[in-house]
């Protein structure tokens, strides 16, 4: 990667693609949502959201596929390792198939837990069963976009990411309206259509990685099944994965803990809580931008590369979280009316925005170096910094909680983010040591 093509542009060329895909995330919930709505009823609506919630809470914890398949791939593009990156396609694409066919296989165990953990009427029961009856059988083709994606984004092809975004939520939209509305077919219309979406998903994903098939490589079975690849694909992944659910254990809390605060102040917090989810979407593509340039240079073993490229991306990721942060102080009063009518509610938001406008700037740490170790699969320091961060997190959380309240959660996750980046940022020296070496 010569220092000539390490530009802002070539930063944004990876970066605005994953911001576009990101946008039509919450666009599928709001139609799929609307369209049951439609139905008259209370109990659609319900089984719909409840259903996928619980799907989207077991596919979360396989996103480490898409991290670790990132890294890999972009490390073994910048070593001109043309090879293994299709190997790790494989091997990502056959892990999220066999996690699929497994999830199918004890669906009647998933819905038994998921209704222990989150009873619901018996209509709404029985509604969200057929659906996830339904849906359950697009789990292998979902968890397998992960490592699509990931190869996508450490190739640099993010125009692929946002193509198969609007692909599997344009087709999922298109068919909903059908199914639902023209057909009749209600709870089971929505189902269907997301199964045909994600499964059409996978093909064009596949599709658009065809140069990681255009030879042999990603067939040779003696290379994607060595033991030595499979160790470090392992550990690379299960450092991910720990990581994360550390991670979303310290976010789940945060909103259970804000339930506790009343159901004004649990709804001014969900408020809240999309604004951080919009700066979140947006940091994304920077930190992917990185993952991708920073695997290659590590690849390359050129250190001053992956300086370089970890400082362009976090720069322009600090330039847009002050623009949001900016964004959030002047028309968050606005943005807080629109989506609730509630004068309490209103007001419990408005004097806790201060909070989102801090966190959009401080969090631009935690996730820039995030996408910056991952590149480097510098897992094992993600790991342990974010277990530590969330330790600390929680004993702050137990200790000034119960005497100050909301004012105390919210500075405990501004806490959490900064002890995220700081951590990582003290151990940053030590991955650059480790890409010259080659250790």
């Amino acid at each position: 990667m010569a220092e000539a093509e390490l530009s802002d542009r070539r930063i944004l060329k990876i970066a605005v693609p994953i911001m576009l895909a990101n946008l039509s995330v919450p666009l599928l919930g709001a139609v799929d949502t609307g369209v049951v709505g439609q139905m008259g009823e209370a109990a659609p609506i319900g089984a719909v959201g409840l259903g996928a919630i619980i799907l989207a809470s077991i596919y979360w914890i396989f996103g480490f596929l898409r991290m670790g398949t990132t890294g890999l791939v972009a490390q073994a593009t910048g070593a001109g390792d043309l090879a293994e990156s299709g190997a790790i396609l494989t091997r990502g694409v056959m892990i999220g198939l066999a996690a699929g066919a497994v999830m199918v296989a004890g669906q009647a165990l998933i819905i038994w837990g998921a209704f222990r953990i989150a009873p619901a009427s018996a209509e709404v029961e029985a509604l969200t069963r057929e659906y996830l009856a339904i849906r359950i059988w697009g789990a292998p083709a979902t968890i397998a976009l992960y490592a699509v994606n990931g190869w996508l984004i450490a190739t640099e092809r993010t125009r692929g990411v946002l193509v198969l975004q609007l692909w599997m939520n344009g087709l999922n939209i298109a068919l909903d309206l059908w199914f639902v509305l023209g057909l009749g077919w209600g709870v089971q219309g929505v189902a269907i259509a997301t199964l045909i979406a994600e499964l059409s998903a996978l093909g064009l994903g596949l599709w658009l990685c065809r140069a990681a098939f255009a030879g042999a490589q990603w067939r040779d079975w003696a290379r994607v099944f060595d033991r030595i690849r499979l160790r470090r694909m392992w550990a690379v992944n299960s450092d991910i994965m720990l990581r994360t659910i550390a991670l979303q254990g310290a976010m789940t809390g945060f909103l259970f803990i804000s339930a506790g605060f009343g159901d004004v102040q649990l709804a001014a917090n969900q408020i809240l809580w999309q604004f951080l989810l919009i700066t979140a979407y947006a940091l994304d593509g920077f930190a992917f931008a990185a993952e991708a340039l920073v695997g290659q240079a590590a690849g390359a073993r050129a250190v001053a590369m992956m300086r370089r490229a970890s400082l362009r991306a976090a720069r322009m990721a600090l330039m847009a979280s002050a623009v949001m942060a900016l964004g959030f102080w002047g028309l968050g009063p606005w943005a807080i009316d629109l989506m609730t009518t509630a004068p309490e509610v209103r007001s419990a938001a408005r004097a806790f925005l201060p909070f989102v406008v801090v966190l959009s700037v401080l969090g631009v740490g935690a996730y820039m170096l995030d996408g910056i170790f991952i590149g480097a699969t510098g897992t094992r320091e993600m790991r342990n910094t974010v277990a530590l961060a969330v330790a600390i997190y929680a004993v702050i959380v137990w200790l000034t909680v119960p005497i100050w309240g909301n004012p105390a959660l919210w500075s405990a996750l501004i806490v959490l983010n900064l002890l995220r980046g700081v951590l990582l940022g003290l151990l940053y020296p030590r991955l650059e040591a480790r890409v010259s070496t080659g250790v």
